[in-house]
């Protein structure tokens, strides 16, 4: 039986509800200076709106090392009502100082595993998905290295890949590597951004490749193509991908419209182009199977 990991146990897919399948309560990054999420009481305050639209469950993309919070997790989940999935993995370079990466670059397999399957420090809490990072047109040495460490770690436990494609590029080199050469099953690997760039002919060969397409973080100020967005969409699902598409908020600063945002706005537009239906289906059933384990 397959189940998804949130930070309060393992859960049935369909216990889910509407999932926001890219999002972060907490993280901290040197290439964000002073706009960190480290507020206990916004994060329950966003779940509680999230909460309150409707919302189910929220995916922590927060990697290893970016201020992840993880013994908060589960009571903001308990308080709140809302499943919160947590995730492993390794983000792009600049987001570390030298030091932590020299202390981890040989043992990331083992670290992504155990974290996955014995526990996040001493939490207890287990993550349900690992993290890693493309760059912007190509895989840089550090990403390659993380997305080997992480398809290791994936056949190990299963556990699904998320990835983040810088500025939405990258994907199909990312799919060259994980499934092509290293044997990830495309269904497990979930790309991140793919609003950020509007290429659908890549968004084509992303879903026929058999990947999941997130199209997360609507509305950032330095990101012009949300108006894309729902073209994009419908062109995927005419082709026959509905089935293959996630939706999530994205929220990296305090200034991010976030998750409550992505069901007050971000739905009902969707809604007008793809209709109720397939919306409903994006944001429940799509995502119980791709968090599965």
């Amino acid at each position: 039986m397959s189940a998804v990991r949130t930070v309060l146990g393992d859960v049935a897919p369909e216990q889910l509800g509407v999932v926001d399948a890219h999002d972060h309560l907490f993280i901290r990054s040197p290439q964000l200076p002073g706009k960190e999420l480290d507020d206990a009481d916004d994060a329950r305050a966003r779940l509680d709106a999230f909460r309150e639209l409707g919302g189910g469950t929220v995916v922590q993309w927060t990697p290893y090392g970016m201020g992840r919070r993880i013994a908060e997790l589960p009571a903001l989940s308990r308080a709140t009502g809302v499943r919160v999935v947590a995730a492993t993995g390794l983000h792009q370079a600049a987001h570390y100082t030298g030091e932590l990466l020299d202390a981890v670059r040989g043992r990331l397999a083992e670290l992504f595993v155990g974290e996955l399957t014995e526990g996040i420090g001493d939490t207890g809490v287990r993550a349900g998905l690992i993290k890693v990072a493309g760059g912007f047109h190509g895989l840089d040495e550090h990403a390659v290295l993380t997305m080997r460490a992480a398809a290791e770690a994936h056949h190990r436990t299963l556990a699904p890949i998320a990835v983040h494609l810088e500025l939405g590029t990258g994907a199909l080199d990312v799919l060259d590597l994980l499934c092509g050469e290293l044997g990830v099953r495309p269904g497990s690997v979930i790309l991140g951004h793919l609003n950020r760039s509007p290429d659908f002919a890549v968004h084509r060969l992303a879903a026929e490749a058999g990947a999941w397409l997130a199209f997360d973080g609507p509305s950032r100020t330095n990101h012009g193509t949300d108006w894309r967005m729902p073209d994009a969409l419908r062109a995927l699902a005419e082709a026959g991908f509905a089935d293959r598409l996630l939706l999530g908020g994205d929220t990296v600063t305090p200034d991010t419209p976030g998750m409550p945002y992505l069901l007050r706005r971000v739905r009902p537009r969707l809604e007008l182009t793809l209709g109720e239906g397939l919306v409903d289906r994006i944001l429940v059933a799509n995502p119980a199977r791709a968090y599965a384990w």
